[in-house]
């Protein structure tokens, strides 16, 4: 073996590992600005909201599913409501076609599950659904049915369940942004990471 060819698959081992680390950090931080949305009062509220952009979001104290993801994302300085509407202005049709519009609406489209799973799928890495606690790691997201056509999204948690063997979940679905054992209890539909 040439010491040329050693090197550069010394090289490339250490720039895995490099970018590997700097995932595994991410992660960790998503999972750690997702709970401390937990300490914040929010009302569960699906209200249309007319709000500016980028950088928009609605009222403080009420939110969805997708407010969690949001605003957990904007503490690491990633505004997904810019993130969707630029892919989606430039990409419409790769989007779901669900809510009768023609063109993209930067109010609502990234408070849509469907539309951050399209999102998540082309600019992030889908991840293997399982029922494996250990495939769920801190810092992904996790999309389920509820029944019908609801969905739902959380963020995987740093904590674990009170028996050690899952992850917790952050998430609102109806009581707020909470924190939760309840990665099993729905049809899971994606499995996510996500960093820029």
């Amino acid at each position: 073996m040439s010491s040329r060819w050693y090197i550069s698959y010394i090289l490339v081992i250490s720039s895995f590992a490099t970018d590997l680390f700097a995932q595994n950090e991410f992660a960790k931080k998503l999972a750690e600005a997702a709970f401390s949305l937990t300490n914040q009062k929010v009302e569960y509220d699906p209200t249309y909201f007319s709000i500016s952009y980028p950088g928009g979001d609605v009222p403080a104290d009420r939110g969805v599913c997708t407010d969690v993801v949001i605003r957990a994302y904007r503490k690491l300085g990633i505004d997904l409501q810019k993130e969707v509407h630029v892919d989606m202005k430039a990409n419409f049709s790769k989007y779901p076609a669900k809510w009768g519009l023609k063109q993209p609406d930067k109010n609502i489209d990234h408070r849509r599950v469907p539309n951050l799973m399209t999102f998540f799928s082309r600019f992030g890495t889908t991840k293997k659904i399982s029922k494996e606690p250990i495939d769920y790691l801190p810092g992904d997201i996790v999309c389920w049915n509820l029944g019908g056509a609801i969905t739902h999204i959380g963020i995987v948690s740093n904590h674990k369940s009170k028996d050690g063997q899952r992850s917790l979940i952050i998430h609102n679905i109806g009581q707020g942004q909470v924190e939760e054992d309840i990665l099993f209890e729905y049809k899971i539909i994606g499995h996510y990471a996500f960093r820029k």
